[in-house]
């Protein structure tokens, strides 16, 4: 697994001295040589590599990377570029478009957030191939707790969109009055008519960041028109 190198570490490292880490990790290490596991093992912490701790803006909560081949990097809700739009994140560019006018691009390419302060993150880091949620229960719950709970005690305004009824079972975690919670059903397709649609959470977010003297987030992805891609 890659590490954790900017100032997430200092509230995760204890996590790394615990016992269900120990075996969190043994089991993923042998996951990767037996199994065909998503993302790459050196994608697996990306969502804290762009986005470190003292830049985090806006917190969007997602459950498991996606299980299909090539999709999975590292970041909620974000495919590699090439690869086809999921229908959750379909959804999630509509509610955009009626939300902030943004146009709908043609890849679903979410490092652009992520640089601007948005953290991406799985609530589960890993997953086995065309098995979704099989790597629930093993310890990354845990870790990503304590990431959650690092952001809680941020004495800055930080906003959560908090998707669906597992994202919003941390809610109970949140309790830092200088913090936004926005929460709606999950954008998929199965429940995005529930009101997921019309939420509005991008412009709330933007609109109270701004009231707070922070810089709001871009939220249009370019199209990449074929261009080549930097992730660094």
């Amino acid at each position: 697994m890659a590490a954790i190198d900017n100032d997430w570490l200092e509230p995760l490292s204890k996590e790394f001295a615990k016992p269900y880490y120990r075996k969190l990790y043994d089991k993923v290490r042998e996951e990767y040589t037996n199994r065909v596991i998503f993302p790459p093992s050196g994608d697996i912490f990306n969502a804290f590599k762009y986005t470190p701790l003292s830049k985090v803006k806006v917190l969007i909560l997602g459950q498991d990377p996606y299980h299909e081949y090539g999709q999975a990097h590292g970041l909620c809700f974000s495919v590699q570029p090439g690869i086809e739009i999921p229908p959750s994140l379909e959804n999630i560019y509509k509610e955009l478009k009626d939300d902030l006018g943004c146009y709908i691009p043609d890849n679903g390419y979410l490092v652009k957030w992520a640089k601007q302060g948005v953290l991406l993150l799985n609530t589960v880091l890993t997953v086995r191939d065309h098995q979704a949620n099989s790597h629930r229960g093993i310890g990354w719950e845990e870790f990503t707790d304590a990431a959650i709970s690092a952001l809680n005690e941020q004495d800055r305004p930080i906003v959560y969109m908090l998707w669906g009824k597992p994202a919003q079972t941390k809610k109970s975690m949140l309790d830092n009055p200088k913090h936004l919670i926005l929460t709606a059903p999950h954008p998929s397709p199965l429940s995005a008519y529930r009101g997921f649609f019309g939420c509005r959470h991008f412009s709330k977010a933007n609109e109270f960041l701004k009231s707070n003297g922070i810089e709001p987030i871009d939220w249009q992805i370019e199209n990449l028109r074929g261009e080549e891609v930097s992730e660094h």
